[in-house]
């Protein structure tokens, strides 16, 4: 059977895979690289790390491809990590300590990236439940970072509008690919469950 795709489908899926791919020895690849003191610096630090870009478009992807309908089903998933990384990045702004900030990040790549593959229904609230305790560790990295910054509060912002952004495009592509080429969404999951099944082997 022949699988025709739109050139408009083919290149979301390569803007998922390519994102998913990265060399780096740390889950929170980009951070150092960017200065946080405005809306768009924060805006375009979750586009240059590579980690965050990837768990936010695996989010959105699995939410549209698992969702049984079109309507709330598609929102549970990236409403739930979009607060929660609010939630988490208040946390880091506090100072307050979580364990294994960095291995929860890279694993919330192994588990997003798997839910992509299998493209596991849960619960509405289940899923925004289950991808918002990793978001609180992304949010969590973000605070530390920009603890003690005049500007933190416009950064915050700008990464969260990027956030919701890649959820969005993780959700057009995941709906465009629910009846079609499933081997093309399954082949973006698993290289974000690879990058991420990397990163936590790099820091055993």
């Amino acid at each position: 059977m022949r699988i025709a795709l739109s050139h408009r489908h083919t290149a979301s899926l390569f803007f998922i895979a390519a994102s998913a791919i990265s060399t780096s020895a740390s889950a929170h690849t980009g951070a150092e690289a960017h200065l946080h003191n405005s809306f768009l610096s924060g805006f375009a630090h979750p586009l240059f790390g590579l980690d965050h870009l990837a768990a936010m478009v695996a989010v959105g992807l699995w939410s549209a491809l698992s969702a049984r309908s079109a309507g709330r089903d598609l929102l549970w998933g990236p409403v739930g990590f979009a607060a929660m990384l609010l939630v988490g990045a208040v946390l880091g702004l506090q100072g307050v300590a979580l364990p294994a900030v960095e291995p929860m990040i890279a694993a919330s790549l192994l588990v997003t990236g798997l839910l992509v593959v299998s493209r596991l229904q849960v619960p509405g609230l289940v899923a925004a439940l289950g991808v918002g305790v990793f978001a609180v560790f992304h949010g969590v990295a973000h605070g530390y970072e920009l603890a003690g910054d005049a500007n933190a509060w416009q950064t915050l912002a700008g990464m969260l509008t990027a956030t919701v952004l890649l959820h969005g495009g993780g959700l057009a592509a995941g709906w465009a690919l629910r009846q079609r080429a499933v081997w093309l969404s399954r082949t973006a999951g698993m290289a974000v469950a690879l990058m991420g099944g990397a990163l936590l082997a790099q820091m055993a």
